[in-house]
């Protein structure tokens, strides 16, 4: 197989003129014919570089408002045809080699983003482009192809160390390159037409992403682990300004979205304490160092290296206070110049910057990997209000319990299940996460809030005059029994179990108050 092969032409037709003209400058120094098309070639002939028009070389005019134009065997030939197989067809039908192949495409997924209308869209996906891409790279053994201008430097320097010629490794590795491209350019598209239609799972589902970091490691140190962008409008910690600290970790970048989506669902100030993807403390507040102080209240021991989200500004401060917890991250909207000030003494600690919040009721797709196969389900948008809540029990809950239930709730959307959650004055003040039983969910809850209240050196455990929230309905009484023996006096579950009438009847019998949702919050 041969090794180094020499350019000799080389066509460039590209929407993102990023370092075109001194890359083609470089190539006409080595001799190098260069074929253009449309604006690439006014662009390369205006900063006077010799250049032949492709409608030239193929003897073709552009036509269909230029949607034709690369599209001819005298292109595709000298791109496809082998240099030893298909040599004599190329003499025979006077088709040159085209050994230098320069596309990038059409901004379709910039013009999606950019909200323009269907047949703009529809306008800007590049046909010819990825024809030429796939067809350089199908022939990767003799034509060298590059989608990316920040590859413009290493084919430079290959034309140099080897007079004038590539490496096969190269030419592979940008071959790979140009596919990966292609590939995620068809998701767009795909993914955008099934938008446009309606379709939340349609038959063939494409993803794709771009790499933004690559880590250390993954959740453990013997696991690769990289960020990706996947090119989405929804702000979050992948498309978050890091200010400061050592450099993100998987399990840093998991427990900030978490964190961050869980203070999004709040429009009071909030401050959300994440450990392990799970909250260890929530709460509102009249300003966020309020809420800081409260959620830290929750569970001051789990908080220890923790990750904390607040849904607004970061003043100094609630930035003092944060800085004297050991915490791995810390994300907000925004942080102000003295809060920044003051968090520069911690020179490891993370913190993130992201403009805005996500919107809880925006429409997304969650992606779980399974053997053989993935999962794909749109994201969990429900959302309780008082008019959406159905009371149960005899007593009714008073405005304060509502005011907390439906908190407790939009928190235990968040807690892996089985979750229960305790809450009071629009604090967290007990959280049972990701266990078998639901009892021992509401056990361990109560558990923690008695630990806690122990080290605040209260009389009577944070529990007591609660409201607690099942991510579930409650099977048996028993899960709901347990709560109110920790002092809850109202719950908020989604209800539809065979034993509702029984759970019911349970609170009734303890003067609780009870209120069903009808929408549930498995978390997984």
């Amino acid at each position: 197989m041969i090794d180094t092969v020499p350019i000799t032409r080389a066509l460039l037709s590209v929407s993102d003129k990023t370092g075109l003209i001194p890359f083609a400058r470089a190539l006409r120094e080595k001799n190098i014919e260069l074929l253009s098309t449309g604006g690439t070639f006014r662009t390369l002939q205006e900063a006077g570089i010799d250049v032949i028009e492709v409608s030239a070389h193929t003897g073709f005019p552009e036509i269909m408002d230029g949607r034709v134009k690369t599209l001819h065997p005298r292109v595709h030939g000298g791109i496809l045809g082998r240099r030893d197989d298909h040599a004599q067809a190329m003499r025979d039908h006077d088709i040159p080699p085209i050994d230098l192949v320069v596309v990038n495409l059409y901004p379709f997924e910039a013009t999606v983003a950019a909200g323009k209308p269907f047949e703009d869209c529809v306008e800007n996906i590049d046909i010819g482009g990825p024809a030429m891409i796939r067809s350089a790279a199908k022939n990767h053994d003799f034509v060298t192809v590059v989608v990316d201008a920040a590859d413009y430097e290493t084919v430079m320097a290959e034309l140099v160390l080897h007079q004038g010629s590539t490496t096969l490794a190269t030419r592979r590795r940008l071959a790979g390159k140009a596919y990966a491209r292609t590939a995620a350019y068809d998701a767009a598209i795909a993914a955008w037409f099934a938008t446009q239609q309606g379709e939340t799972l349609p038959e063939r589902f494409a993803m794709a992403g771009t790499l933004q970091q690559r880590m250390r490691y993954g959740e453990n140190p013997h696991q690769e682990a990289a960020l990706y962008r996947d090119g989405s409008s929804r702000p979050g910690v992948a498309t978050a300004r890091q200010l400061q600290g050592k450099e993100l970790s998987y399990n840093n970048l998991a427990d900030a979205d978490a964190a961050l989506e869980l203070v999004a669902e709040f429009e009071r100030p909030a401050v959300a304490i994440i450990k392990h993807a799970n909250p260890c403390g929530v709460a509102e507040g009249v300003s966020i160092g309020a809420a800081y102080a409260r959620a830290l209240a929750c569970d001051p021991v789990s908080a220890f290296g923790g990750i904390i989200a607040v849904n607004q500004e970061l003043d100094a401060e609630t930035a003092e206070e944060i800085s004297k917890l050991f915490a791995e991250v810390i994300v907000a909207p925004k942080i102000s110049e003295a809060a920044l000030a003051v968090l520069a003494g911690k020179k490891n600690l993370r913190v993130l910057a992201t403009e805005t919040l996500p919107d809880p009721s925006q429409p997304g797709l969650i992606v779980k990997a399974i053997a053989g196969g993935f999962l794909l389900q749109s994201r969990d948008t429900g959302r309780v209000s008082l008019e959406s809540l159905k009371v149960v029990t005899k007593r009714a809950p008073t405005n304060t319990e509502l005011s907390d239930l439906i908190f407790a709730f939009r928190v235990a959307k968040h807690v892996k299940s089985n979750a229960i959650v305790y809450a009071k004055d629009g604090a967290t003040v007990g959280i049972g996460a990701g266990q078998m039983s639901r009892v021992d969910s509401s056990r361990i809850a109560a558990w923690k809030a008695g630990e806690a209240a122990s080290a605040a050196k209260l009389a009577a455990p944070l529990t007591h005059g609660s409201v607690v929230a099942s991510d579930a309905f409650f099977p048996f009484a028993d899960g709901m029994l347990a709560a109110a023996d920790a002092g809850a006096t109202a719950i908020i579950q989604p209800g539809g179990s065979m034993r509702d009438a029984d759970v019911i009847a349970a609170a009734d019998e303890r003067g609780l108050a009870m209120v069903f949702t009808g929408i549930r919050h498995f978390r997984h």
